[in-house]
């Protein structure tokens, strides 16, 4: 099945994807200023420079949207339609020199994620990798450079036992220091596999069924925005810990392929 036409939203957020992609593989591994946050986390020129371009073509596309980074804040914040961008999903990956970092761009729509852009453009031995998603759409991959009606569609896997399933987490600290870290326990010698790979990549690898769930604790909506439609348009199912969908102030994950996300419910922080 070849890729539907994207619409126009997704094309501004793919153009605008691809401007960030430009900025971020000329400086990879490169030298540039590397910031801390008042976190500890860091910032580097290349975060500012591409959340700068990517904000560039989508208020020249959508003035009158919303808009939210990680670098530049929030403007219009309050608008029916807001756009949440990460531009360097990873930055201690990009500042260390190796490839799990992406650019995030989602669309909210009264309170509603409606559309995802996920590029990893370092990623598959420099030839990127890029998936789009809009509701109702299904979810598409291809490399960076591959033309959009050549992309495949992505689904998650069939597994429903966990026996049979690969669970990936991230982030864990929050769920590390509450009484539920003991039901993980109870439940990583139950499954098959689990890893840890991270950032985008376990929810890519999530929604073109290369494993089954994945759980986070310490998240920002800016890194999950995105993923979350693609996930969701793939077949999967993508909450909170708690089971909720996702807002402006969701801080833990729940994602896996739907048959599988009951299985981790004693995971739930009741935050």
């Amino acid at each position: 099945m070849n890729s539907p036409r994207p619409s126009a939203v997704v094309d501004a957020a793919l153009t605008a994807a691809r401007a960030a992609s430009d900025i971020i593989r000329k400086a990879f591994r490169g030298n540039f200023d590397v910031q801390f946050k008042a976190d500890a986390s860091p910032v580097t020129e290349v975060d500012v420079g591409a959340e700068r371009a990517i904000k560039a073509v989508l208020q020249e596309r959508y003035p009158e949207y919303g808009f939210f980074g990680e670098e530049t804040g929030r403007d219009h914040a309050d608008a029916d339609d807001l756009w949440l961008v990460d531009p360097i999903d990873g930055t201690k990956a990009f500042v260390r020199g190796y490839p799990v970092f992406s650019v995030q761009i989602g669309l909210m729509r009264r309170g509603e994620l409606v559309m995802g852009v996920s590029c990893a453009p370092c990623w598959n031995e420099g030839l990127g990798e890029l998936i789009w998603a809009e509701s109702g759409q299904g979810a598409w991959r291809g490399l960076l450079g591959t033309p959009l009606d050549a992309f495949e569609r992505l689904r998650v896997s069939e597994i429903d036992q966990l026996g049979k399933a690969t669970l990936s987490t991230g982030n864990l600290a929050t769920l590390a220091a509450s009484p539920q870290w003991s039901e993980l326990g109870r439940l990583i010698p139950q499954l098959n596999r689990i890893r840890g790979y991270g950032d985008f990549l376990h929810y890519h690898f999530l929604a073109a069924g290369k494993l089954d769930a994945v759980v986070e604790s310490d998240v920002n909506i800016l890194d999950i925005a995105a993923l979350a439609v693609i996930v969701r348009e793939a077949g999967g199912r993508f909450t909170d810990l708690d089971g909720r969908p996702l807002g402006l102030d969701t801080r833990t994950v729940l994602a896996s392929n739907g048959k599988m996300h009951d299985a981790f419910a004693g995971l739930a922080l009741g935050g």
